[in-house]
């Protein structure tokens, strides 16, 4: 059974004759009755009563017209949605972004896009970079911003920028040269990502180098947001780290003071998306806006700091 059967069979019935179902499907007369005939072998039953001035619908066929409307209907709905998508007409943009994002200039993601493309659903999912790399994998959202490493193996990974991570304390005698891993090791630290912990990217590379150390970090406080964790430094409670793009903003306090580690330490900030999967092309803008924001990132941290 084909939609191009049952469009034949509905446009018979609706118009009372092959005649006019082939004048309005723009085919031959022999083509309709061709196409009737082969649905009615594969049911095999008769749809119509032939030999009458305007055709009439069998018991079969009374049966099978609404399910063959629901289905030409559904095809048809398919097919606009997709070819709105395609003109980005409507349809919906999935992308994952850092978790952090506001720090990277993508607070005004969805605004931007949505001038450009009003039409167009947005699910823009904030987490962090291995729940990210996850969900991509899964099929869960198809494209995102991560922070390296990530484990996911049947992901592709193209790297955008560097962002250096920084030690950071209210004290400025624990920042006037730069941090070993032994020395971090031994500081009182109050670090977010708690819910990852270990599997935290940034954390990860600290936790390799400890090891290679021979030291082990184990932070005085872990809570969820580096927010928080700033805001407990500022009070002297302990030290934490935060990537240089957060310099800049609002919620890095006053007061607080920052060095580079001896070996200084980076996130490098990449685009993923599975593998094989083509990105539908909502979300390829949507990408692309987020890739444009990394880069004015990019810009600005290669200017010298006041």
């Amino acid at each position: 059974m084909t939609l191009n059967q049952l469009r034949a069979f509905v446009a018979a019935e609706r118009l009372g004759s092959f005649t006019a179902a082939a004048a309005h499907l723009d085919i031959a007369q022999a083509s309709v009755s061709e196409l009737i005939r082969r649905l009615e072998e594969e049911l095999d039953a008769l749809l119509f009563v032939r030999g009458s001035r305007r055709l009439s619908l069998t018991a079969a066929g009374a049966e099978l017209l609404p399910y063959a409307r629901e289905s030409i209907a559904a095809a048809d709905e398919g097919t606009r949605a997709v070819t709105s998508l395609g003109s980005l007409g409507g349809g919906t943009a999935t992308f994952g972004v850092l978790r952090n994002a506001d720090f990277y200039l993508l607070g005004n993601l969805v605004q931007t896009f949505h001038r450009k493309y009003p039409a167009v659903r947005v699910r823009l999912v904030g987490q962090n970079s291995a729940e990210t790399a996850a969900a991509i994998s899964a099929g869960e959202i198809e494209a995102g911003l991560v922070v390296l490493p990530v484990d996911e193996d049947d992901l592709i990974i193209t790297p955008l920028m560097q962002d250096e991570v920084l030690y950071v304390s209210s004290d400025p005698e624990r920042v006037a040269e730069p941090i070993t891993v032994e020395e971090f090791a031994q500081r009182r630290l109050v670090l977010y990502d708690a819910h990852f912990g270990w599997r935290d990217p940034t954390r990860r590379q600290l936790a390799d180098r400890a090891q290679l150390a021979g030291v082990r970090i184990e932070p005085l406080i872990e809570i969820e947001h580096v927010e928080a964790a700033l805001k407990l430094v500022a009070a002297g409670i302990g030290d934490t780290i935060v990537g240089s793009a957060l310099l800049s903003s609002p919620a890095f306090p006053p007061g607080l003071h920052t060095a580079s580690f001896a070996e200084p330490l980076f996130d490098t900030i990449a685009f993923a998306r599975k593998r094989g999967r083509p990105l539908s092309r909502a979300t390829r803008k949507l990408a692309r806006l987020a890739e444009d924001a990394i880069s004015e990132v990019r810009g600005l941290e290669a200017r010298p700091r006041s």
